[in-house]
């Protein structure tokens, strides 16, 4: 259940993204990729790579995904950015 509330919160932050310039490698989908695996990736390692299951989700796994989410964003952006540099 835990995986889940990752996901949805990847993609919560995800929609934040419509206020940045479109520099995401490949494009809205990358940045998509990028929130969705960053926070079920920082969402695992907080909880020793396993799942918890439905008792042991709380609203702590929200706030989890978080910087995951982040982070995948800002990885994909910056990877975008250094590619639009090399091409011009």
């Amino acid at each position: 259940m835990a995986a889940l509330v990752w996901a949805m919160m990847g993609i919560a932050i995800w929609h934040f993204t419509v206020f940045l310039p479109d520099r995401f490698w490949g494009g809205i989908v990358g940045a998509f990729l990028g929130a969705l695996f960053g926070a079920l990736l920082i969402g695992l390692a907080v909880n020793g790579f396993t799942i918890p299951g439905q008792d042991d989700t709380h609203l702590a796994a929200a706030v989890e995904a978080i910087p995951g989410a982040l982070a995948g964003i800002a990885a994909v952006y910056f990877l975008g950015v250094r590619q639009g540099n090399e091409a011009d």
